[in-house]
């Protein structure tokens, strides 16, 4: 009889198991989905320390909240939905110490779109030249365009006014317009 291995099992039934506190089966868990974490709190934060903490606070949440979880199948977009909280919270105590004029920072630089057109994948290339957006245009852009939150939403989670969160994401568009043009 072929014993399945843990790394075989879906989502839900590695997360059923880990709620009834099996530590292996959420360690699968956390394999298989730190890769995935970590690119989105590179693309919300930058590349910086915090990485490895937010992903690492995320899972420890996600233990601590496995019982909440009403649709196991559904893991994955609920560990991005407690890491994008903790990303927020980041960008937000952060802005505290941040000067507000670095919202009206200027576009991208004058060879961006050559780099971005030099990436491999679409998704590659939408990385590059997300990294190439000031960061409030970016958080702004991220929320919208992946995380599919509202103007309002977004407005309210990063204290703005919703008409300075149009002009970011309008700016951001145009910006992402600009460097994805050369990508094919």
């Amino acid at each position: 009889m072929h014993h399945q291995s843990l790394a075989e099992l879906d989502d839900a039934v590695l997360a059923g198991r880990s709620s009834d506190g099996d530590v292996r089966a959420f360690e699968v868990l956390i394999r298989r989905h730190t890769p995935l974490l970590r690119a989105y709190a590179r693309r919300t934060l930058g590349s910086t320390d915090e990485l490895d903490d937010v992903v690492q606070e995320t899972f420890i949440t996600a233990w601590d909240r496995l019982d909440s979880l009403e649709d196991l199948a559904r893991v994955k977009s609920w560990l991005m939905r407690i890491l994008s909280r903790k990303c927020l919270d980041r960008i937000r105590a952060r802005r505290v110490h941040d000067d507000v004029t670095e919202l009206e920072v200027a576009a991208p630089a004058d060879d961006a779109p050559d780099r971005v057109a030099e990436a491999r994948s679409r998704e590659d290339a939408v990385e590059r030249a997300l990294a190439e957006l000031p960061e409030a245009q970016r958080r702004c852009w991220i929320m919208k365009e992946v995380l599919e939150y509202r103007y309002d939403e977004i407005a309210a989670e990063l204290d703005l006014p919703p008409s300075t969160v149009r002009g970011l994401l309008s700016r951001a568009r145009k910006n992402m317009i600009r460097l994805m043009e050369g990508w094919r």
